[in-house]
């Protein structure tokens, strides 16, 4: 039985252009191709937990615009619930435009708009749909009040809590308190814990400081290498699936939603969920943009018996 997933996040249109490699301070390019599609790291993790079997919600705003509906009926065509998203009166939907060279590496620059605006009071507002999760994701992409609210909640109603904390800013530590699985790669890791992470006994005291910040569960995604996991009972690395990259953008999107569509709520088939996720990651980045990208269930399960 599939997991029922409600994504707490943001909604962007991203605008992507295609150039031979990243510019230098200063230096103007010409860019090879412009594309727009749906996006934000909430609506792409929303997509692949959906698209991975999972009975999925989302809780967000947009604006009163046409970016604003567009990504509301993006959502809905993945069979996802969007009657808790709010719509701002006043501010724009949220846009991020996305420079990526001819070897699949993105850099990304991100206007929040109405990302921003959601109110922790809008967020609690809304129990009834985190109530009847079995889990709640969010990410750093709408106001961290908004988040604690949620997570809070969350815990009332016993659903298991991840947070992928992205991009990496400074945090409120109660946040943590509140969740059960983080959820970094290697660079917001060190960030949140101050421990950089070079190797496997780096990553173990990272578990062990995010232990004391009041997380027991800890996964660091380690880019092309793999993933790190640590849960109260056993830790380990799972290394990623070698594939030929062609676009980056939404792997570690697509790697938290897949996961989230399988983890049980004991973590005991962390390993495999754990795996199931890589694959999904890995096929994401073997195609063009980031919600067009994600595989569906069936897509990962074929890849998976290759």
């Amino acid at each position: 039985m599939s997991n029922k997933v409600t994504v707490l996040g943001s909604l962007n249109v991203d605008t992507t252009l295609r150039v031979a490699r990243m510019p230098q301070p200063g230096e103007t390019l010409s860019t090879e191709n412009k594309t727009s599609a749906a996006g934000g790291k909430g609506a792409n993790q929303a997509v692949a937990a959906a698209r991975s079997g999972a009975d999925t919600s989302f809780i967000g705003k947009v604006g009163n615009d046409d970016a604003g509906r567009f990504m509301v009926e993006s959502l809905k065509n993945d069979q996802i619930d969007t009657s808790a998203i709010i719509t701002d009166p006043v501010v724009g939907t949220g846009s991020a435009f996305i420079l990526l060279d001819e070897a699949g590496q993105n850099s990304i620059l991100v206007y929040g708009g109405s990302n921003q605006q959601l109110e922790a009071d809008e967020v609690t507002a809304r129990e009834d749909e985190i109530a009847k999760a079995d889990i709640l994701i969010a990410q750093f992409e709408t106001p961290q009040a908004a988040t604690l609210a949620a997570f809070t909640v969350a815990k009332q109603h016993n659903v298991i809590t991840i947070l992928n904390p992205a991009p990496a800013a400074e945090m409120d530590p109660a946040i943590l308190k509140v969740t059960d699985l983080v959820v970094p790669n290697e660079t917001e890791s060190a960030e949140l814990t101050g421990i950089e992470v070079t190797d496997e006994a780096s990553m173990d005291a990272n578990a062990k400081k995010f232990k004391e910040l009041g997380v027991k569960n800890l996964i660091i995604t380690v880019g092309s290498k793999g993933a790190y996991y640590a849960t109260e009972k056993q830790s380990g690395f799972v290394p990623a699936f070698k594939v030929k990259a062609v676009d980056t953008t939404a792997a570690g999107d697509t790697f938290i939603g897949a996961l989230s569509s399988q983890l049980k709520a004991d973590f005991s088939n962390i390993v495999e969920a754990l795996t199931f996720a890589q694959r999904a990651s890995s096929l994401t980045v073997q195609g063009l943009g980031a919600m067009p990208s994600i595989p569906t269930y069936d897509q990962i399960k074929a890849a998976s018996e290759k």
